[in-house]
Formats: structure tokens, sequence, C-alpha cells
């Protein structure tokens, strides 16, 4: 086997990792990414048109993240003529304190305020309400497929590289860096970070982490049935009618996306089953409280949650391993700032992330 040399190896190129290396190149590192599948697959968590810009946070890590995430959003500039983020509001309703949320975004400066329900459902007629609603307009959904593309556009422009279909099949720290064992032949890096959200309890054996669980979920878009305006959303429902918290955004071209969170059917990411689930109860709650969708024209989608089980983020580094993972559904927005603090760790060995998102 050859023998190659990088400063930073990034295993993993969703996009945490293309976040990550994006950050380092910024920085004047010449970062290099090593995925295992084809630009665009769709095996992971980071495939698809939109990714909701979810706000609705009351705690200071996520609100940190929040607001650095947006900064690096913005800081992007235009992607193919338009921002990345396209800020249409969100509106957070049920079963949830929204005074609290309400609070802790004003006092970061983010625009929230409570609407009635009448007022609510006036504004978006597509909808139900029947409680007060938070209704933030610096939220709204993430151009996600675009954001890939200028991350990875980014990297090669500062110096950096992206292999595709480009395996790892084993991480070893040594004494003078860490030794990644391709099919055919041996990088040595200074620092690797491991940011492959399913495969994490495969790619690193030798760390003790958080339990990982990963499911398949299945949202769907449904066809709206007129032209009203869309927000993106959180439900907050009753368990007793309703599986779980619903999530979802308009995603032009495809109609709009609605998913329940976290429901899915814990799976081997090596042997998803592809086998929808939940199907009926989110036709049902469609039917329910959106009469402005047709309940019967969704159009599932796959994807995977790599979740811990506080549904807390794993950024920490272990010598020269730095991990990130277990995003649990929610991580996509945040991607600029878990790149910047991903980075932060592979610079400065003695950095370290909020408490929460440290390793056991």
């Amino acid at each position: 086997m050859s023998a190659d040399a990088v400063e930073v190896a990034v295993v993993g190129g969703g996009v945490m990792g293309l976040a990550t290396a994006w950050q380092l190149a910024e920085r004047g590192l010449r970062p290099v990414v090593f995925e295992r599948f084809a630009r665009g697959h769709r095996h992971g968590a980071s495939h698809g048109t939109t990714r909701n810009f979810n706000n609705a946070y009351d705690e200071d890590h996520y609100l940190d993240l929040l607001v650095r995430a947006r900064d690096g959003w913005d800081g992007l500039g235009f992607v193919t003529g338009e921002p990345l983020l396209r800020l249409h509001g969100l509106v957070t309703h049920g079963e949830i304190a929204v005074a609290d949320i309400e609070r802790r975004l004003v006092e970061r400066g983010i625009h929230a305020e409570i609407l009635s329900a009448r007022d609510a459902s006036a504004r978006w007629a597509g909808m139900r309400f029947d409680g007060e609603v938070l209704f933030s307009r610096d939220a709204g959904v993430v151009r996600a497929s675009e954001a890939l593309g200028e991350f990875e556009r980014r990297i090669a422009a500062a110096g950096g590289e992206v292999l595709w279909e480009t395996p790892v099949r084993e991480i070893h720290e040594t004494g003078s860096g860490v030794e990644l064992a391709l099919p055919d032949r041996r990088v040595r890096a200074d620092v690797a970070v491991v940011t492959v959200g399913a495969w994490t309890d495969r790619m690193l054996p030798g760390i003790r982490l958080p339990r990982l669980e990963v499911t398949e979920e299945f949202p769907a878009h449904f066809l709206p049935v007129d032209r009203s305006a869309w927000p993106s959303f959180n439900h907050y429902v009753s368990p007793d009618r309703h599986p779980a918290t619903v999530y979802g955004m308009p995603t032009p071209g495809e109609g709009v996306k609605v998913g329940f969170h976290g429901v899915g059917d814990e799976v081997d990411p090596d042997a998803r089953p592809h086998a929808v689930t939940h199907a009926a109860a989110l036709a049902d709650y469609v039917r329910e409280w959106m009469p402005g969708l047709d309940p019967a024209s969704a159009v599932p989608i796959s994807c995977t949650y790599t979740s811990t089980d506080d549904d807390a983020f794993v950024l920490d580094r272990r010598g020269r391993i730095v991990v990130g993972a277990g995003f649990s559904g929610h991580g996509f927005k945040f991607a600029p700032a878990v790149g910047g603090v991903l980075a932060d760790l592979v610079l400065d060995p003695s950095a370290l992330g909020a408490p929460p998102f440290r390793l056991p």
C-alpha cells in the first residue's frame, strides 16, 4: 500500500463534514474529505431540497449555535441567485410553553411574537390552530442540496479536496497522528474529524460514545389544494391523538413536507428496508390539522436519524480524533455552527464544546 499525508482528514462528506472542511479551509488549512458514497447519494441524512430552519429553542447551547449558524448561512451569500436561507417564517404551536421560547428568542435579538389562533388561521389558511401560536419571521428553510454544493465549491476554491466514492474502512490513532485505512492505501493525518452519521459506532469502536440509535423516518410531501401561503411549522400534538411532534415546511415544486419527529423503526444503515411507516397516521394528521393539503397525495421520503437519548449532539475531541455525531433529526440548520465548533476542536486540543455536547 502507498501512504499519503494530509493536514486534516474529514471522514464523512454529509453536511456536517462539508461544513467542517469549509470552516477549516476558511482558516487556512487544506482539509481532505473522504466520503464513502457518490455525490448526491441518498444513503444518509443530508440529501433533499429543503431542511427546516427552526429557531424555536429556549436552551442556551442551541441558541448559541443558532446565532452562529445564522451568521454562517448569511455569510455564504447568494447561491444560484438567492440566499441559502428562505426566511418565510416559522409557526410553533400546540402543547408547549410558547411564551418561554418567545422570551428567549427576543433576548437574543431574534424576532418572535405570539398570535392568537384566530389571527394565525387568517394568515395561514391552510393550517388549523387551537391555541396561542409563536411566530418568528427569522426562520424558514435551508436550501439543503444547494448548501452541500456551495460548501464543496468553497472547500475546493481554498485548496481543500472532497473525494467521493472513497470509503474509509478503519481509523487508528498513532503516536504522531491518525492513520486511515482505505481499500487501496493508507492515509496519515495530523487530526481526523469523523462525521459519518449512522455509521459512527462502527467507525469509532475505541471511543466511548453515548448510545446512538439509527432509525428510518418517513416524512412526506403533500400537495396544496390552493395557493395559500405556507410557513415552516412545529406542532406539539397530544400524544394520545398522534404519534409525535409534527414538523414541516414548504418545498417549491414538491409540495409541503410534513413529518412526525423521531418515530421510525431502528434499522441497520447498510440494510434499510425502505418500508414506509406511520403513513396512515400522517395522513390522518394532515386531514385534521391541514385543510390546505390533500391528505391522499403523500409522497413519502426516506431519511435516517442518528439520535442520542436526549437528542443532544456530540461535538468533542478524544486525542487526535474529533467527533461530530448524534444530530437527532434537528441538526442540518446548525451546520455552519457545528462546522465551526468542530474546526475549533481541530485547531485547539484544549477547546471544548458546550457541556451537553461533550462525550461521556
